[in-house]
């Protein structure tokens, strides 16, 4: 096996519905621009509220990690 080397990147998604589809919009968006990507850990989960305390969005942020192509 030939040796690789990793960028890590930090993104956050948003979804009305859940911190799952938040993640997973994530990733989605970040597949259509880069290629090999590997591993997604979610390191923090969090709710972005109104003005009454009613959940808005549910907010997910990940590391993602994808082969660094380089010279």
């Amino acid at each position: 096996m030939s040796e690789s080397v990793y960028k890590i990147i930090e993104l956050v998604g948003t979804s009305s519905d859940s911190w799952e589809k938040a993640a997973a919009n994530a990733v989605e968006q970040a597949a259509k621009t880069l290629r090999d990507l590997r591993v997604a850990e979610v390191i923090k989960l969090d709710m972005q509220l109104d003005a009454k305390g009613k959940v808005e969005s549910y907010r997910a942020k990940l590391n993602v990690s994808f082969k660094f192509e380089g010279t």
